[in-house]
């Protein structure tokens, strides 16, 4: 049984798979597998993940129908067989002493999880250093709740870099507390962030270490940054899924304006992917429908109840407007910044 386990999605990734896959492989902690999980590549994505299988028996291949990266990751999570479990994503890659460093963290400090820092990187090459979501140290179950939970729970409007952000490839995880909670994850966006909630509501002690041990490539074709026709339905699920681990995990007290700092979160994003350039509707269709967003229940209660503070000062001024109800000059602004 290896020590840990890493697990990377594979979709349409056979021109960056390389750089991630050799990363592991130069890992100066031997005591790994990488798990490939070819979600239905059309690319040859799959022959190159069997080809890194037939060069080292470390590395694991699963070639399955495309399902998505939460089932993806769902599969490896099954087929792991390491104490502990860490993520990739397929255009990403990690240090040399990734992998060393963390577990010696956790087994130092007696923990069953840890966490680091990362590299931000562009297309272009340039790139700048994100802390971890703590500073260095240990952290006990309380700290952790405080730390991670209550600022995913409700700490969700702020300037970039204040908000705790859903990143799952940042920490090592405990297999056993993965496989004795069931925990799974679950649809294509926001589904790491609910899974980070989840597991930081079970897990006992967290090591952080302040290197930045993760290359992030921020890729602008991502599902992050294009126009998502089916956002709204997809964080309703998602709001639904989280209202249902804070009753699980008893977190309703915790931050009482919760729900309505998420809402308020989604609604902004709502309307940033509404009037993204390739949304093919007509700017009389992308108005009436963020009006009818910010109608629905949980976001009328959130813009009633809640008035946004510490923004950057776009989603600052679209959530005046929005309190406002001025739709007309939100789309303006809209069509004169997509122009530019």
């Amino acid at each position: 049984m290896p020590k840990i386990s890493i697990i990377v999605p594979v979709y349409k990734a056979e021109n960056v798979l390389a750089k991630c896959v050799d990363s592991v492989l130069a890992q100066d902690f031997s005591d790994w597998e990488l798990l490939l999980v070819d979600d239905g590549s059309p690319d040859g994505s799959g022959a190159l993940c069997d080809d890194y299988a037939g060069q080292d028996d470390r590395v694991r291949v699963f070639h399955k129908t495309n399902g998505g990266v939460s089932s993806a990751r769902n599969l490896g999570m099954a087929e792991a067989a390491g104490d502990y479990i860490l993520f990739i994503d397929a255009d990403d890659w990690i240090e040399p002493n990734a992998c060393g460093t963390l577990l010696k963290a956790l087994e130092g400090a007696g923990a069953d999880s840890a966490g680091c820092a990362h590299w931000n990187i562009q297309p272009d090459g340039r790139k700048w250093s994100e802390p971890g979501a703590l500073p260095a140290g240990v952290y006990d179950a309380p700290a952790i709740r405080k730390g991670i939970v209550d600022r995913l729970l409700g700490q969700r409007l702020g300037r970039p870099g204040e908000v705790l952000n859903g990143f799952i490839w940042r920490f090592l995880f405990s297999r056993s507390i993965i496989a004795e909670n069931e925990l799974r994850f679950a649809g294509a966006y926001l589904e790491d962030e609910l899974f980070l909630m989840e597991y930081f509501c079970l897990a006992k002690r967290l090591a952080m270490v302040d290197a930045p041990l993760y290359y992030y490539l921020q890729n602008p074709a991502s599902v992050t940054r294009n126009y998502l026709p089916d956002y709204m339905d997809t964080f309703r699920r998602f709001l639904a899924a989280k209202e249902a681990v804070a009753e699980r995990y008893g977190l309703e007290g915790d931050d009482p304006q919760w729900r309505q700092s998420t809402c308020w979160a989604g609604l902004l994003i709502a309307i940033g992917n509404e009037f993204a350039p390739g949304n093919p509707a007509s700017p009389a269709e992308k108005r009436r429908r963020v009006e009818g967003f910010t109608l629905e229940p949980g976001m009328a209660a959130a813009i009633r109840d809640l008035t946004p503070r510490g923004l950057g000062r776009n989603k600052q001024l679209v959530a005046a407007l929005v309190r406002r109800r001025w739709f007309g000059l939100l789309s303006l602004l809209y069509a004169v910044k997509n122009r530019r």
